[in-house]
């Protein structure tokens, strides 16, 4: 994510320098050979230093201690953003850190990931043509929101304001609870005794239904866990659903079964036109 934004701005010509920092010093060597960063920096604090712009593409679970480690060096006119995939969370964690500064810090969202985490798997159209969900707060500075907005809109983004509440709310049901049943659908047929036979039959359909099951474990952990509450409602919901077609095809009522799939399959489909738009 980050050093797809990278790139990104570059292209858009939206940077004069980039300067990259990761705990991993294999990484910050591969972003700085493949043009992702101009300058690899031995810390944080460092990379921060001095930017107008801070991005912070870490874990959910690392952002408060990558603030705490920057705080010091920001200033009222610094622009401060994440990419976590949960957002109350991660403006609690601003609000304990940066307290008086939490204004420069503006949470977003990009729905825009890939199952393939690392510099490697940069992509400079990564963030062409989708949404960025922002989250801005009652101490949110003016200047900072429309800096960000227009930032991301640069890249191509349609960009989206809600809450960090309405945010994780939703972002259970469409893109946390998904990767769960991701997770357990693999784990389910893996645990059989034939399991390892029935995937080297399946085709294109379980491809797709089952590709972010190839997610990064420690980044969809953190995400998991930080919207822990919102995502169990979700998984009640699905759950429920899931008991009610098992009830109809144990009672054999075919019609009724057939209702409920044709009611899913005009839900997708329209929801599918409607992207294309």
């Amino acid at each position: 994510m980050g050093g797809s934004f990278a790139l990104a701005m570059k292209k858009a010509g939206l940077v004069k320098r980039v300067v990259g920092y990761s705990k991993s010093p294999s990484t910050t060597q591969r972003a700085l050979k493949m043009g992702v960063i101009d300058v690899e920096a031995p810390s944080a604090l460092l990379a921060a230093s001095g930017a107008d712009l801070v991005l912070i593409a870490v874990p959910v679970a690392a952002i408060e201690a990558t603030l705490k480690s920057i705080k010091h060096i920001l200033t009222p006119e610094t622009l401060v953003m994440d990419v976590g995939s949960t957002k109350r969370n991660v403006v609690d964690a601003a609000r304990r850190v940066l307290k008086d500064q939490v204004g420069v810090f503006v949470a977003a969202h990009p729905i825009a990931g890939k199952e393939l985490s690392g510099v490697e798997h940069a992509d400079v159209t990564l963030y062409a043509n989708k949404q960025v969900i922002i989250t801005p707060i009652e101490r949110t500075q003016t200047a900072q929101l429309t800096k960000a907005t227009a930032l991301w809109e640069a890249l191509g983004c349609q960009v989206l304001k809600m809450s960090p509440e309405a945010h994780d709310s939703a972002y259970a049901a469409v893109s946390h609870l998904p990767h769960l049943i991701a997770f357990a659908m693999m784990n389910a047929i893996t645990d059989q005794p034939n399991g390892r036979e029935y995937l080297s039959l399946a085709g294109m359909g379980f491809r797709d239904f089952t590709r972010i099951a190839a997610s990064d474990s420690k980044l969809w952990t953190d995400v998991l866990m930080a919207n822990k509450q919102e995502l169990l409602a979700q998984s009640r919901h699905f759950q429920k659903a899931l008991q009610a077609l098992e009830r109809l095809m144990q009672a054999e009522q075919t019609d009724q079964l057939e209702h409920e799939i044709d009611r899913a399959s005009l839900t997708r489909a329209q929801w599918k036109m409607t992207q294309r738009k």
